[in-house]
């Protein structure tokens, strides 16, 4: 076994999964690494999602748990749990069991390869239409506008820890992901796309396609833009 690693698990509502969840990170995670942890953030959950989150930690020193008072969003989720991650990598795995340990597997095996492991989805026929369609004009507008051509921008991605705690964050919404990525590849990044299947959620539903996150999206892809292409910083975070 070689190098460490952080597991960062945000989770809304998600009372019925998170336990799964955190049980197929162990089950990869134990074989692999002389040292992990596994970051729980609740996000303002209304459900039993924090109190199940700390009862796991009782019995388990290698989880953290953070309570957000209130929804604060999936890019602040993910912000806090870099903010917070102690080891060599770390990766985002979804409090909602989707994302099962062979393919959390196949991305960990390219430790080493380059800066950043990305994954994109194989069977993305297992997630609503509308989903999927709003998931293709997404990574065609950012590959437009940044002069890309990755696969996927909303997956799982491994990150070498130290290179992403130096990435300016600004949003808080689903487009982080997009924002990081944009950031360091600008910068020389190097990076390998690997195809993994998901799972489909076993209760509850997504809220990705909220009106209010996809407003949020196309901000976020502005500001961006402004600033990565055309040189303008614009003020903020």
């Amino acid at each position: 076994m070689e190098r460490s690693f952080t597991f960062i698990v945000p989770a809304l509502d998600e009372e019925s999964n998170i336990a799964a969840t955190v049980q197929e990170i162990e089950s990869v995670a134990g074989n692999r690494f002389s040292e992990y942890e596994i970051v729980l953030i609740d996000d303002g959950s209304s459900d039993r999602t924090p109190s199940i989150m700390d009862r796991l930690a009782v019995t388990d020193p290698r989880l953290v748990v953070v309570h957000h008072p209130r929804n604060l969003g999936l890019g602040a989720a993910y912000r806090r749990g870099v903010q917070l991650a102690r080891f060599d990598h770390l990766m985002l795995v979804p409090g909602d069991n989707q994302f099962p340990g062979t393919s959390m597997a196949l991305l960990l095996d390219q430790l080493g390869r380059a800066d950043i492991v990305l994954q994109y989805t194989v069977n993305p026929q297992i997630r609503p239409l509308g989903r999927r369609l709003l998931s293709a004009g997404f990574t065609a507008l950012v590959n437009t506008l940044f002069g890309l051509s990755l696969r996927y921008y909303n997956g799982t991605v491994v990150h070498r820890t130290g290179l992403v705690k130096t990435v300016r964050m600004t949003t808080d919404g689903f487009a982080y992901q997009a924002e990081i990525l944009v950031r360091l590849i600008a910068r020389g990044a190097s990076y390998v796309e690997v195809g993994v299947p998901i799972t489909e959620r076993s209760a509850g539903r997504s809220a990705a396609l909220g009106a209010r996150n996809v407003t949020r999206v196309l901000e976020t892809l502005a500001r961006l833009f402004l600033e990565v292409r055309l040189g303008f910083r614009s003020s903020g975070p």
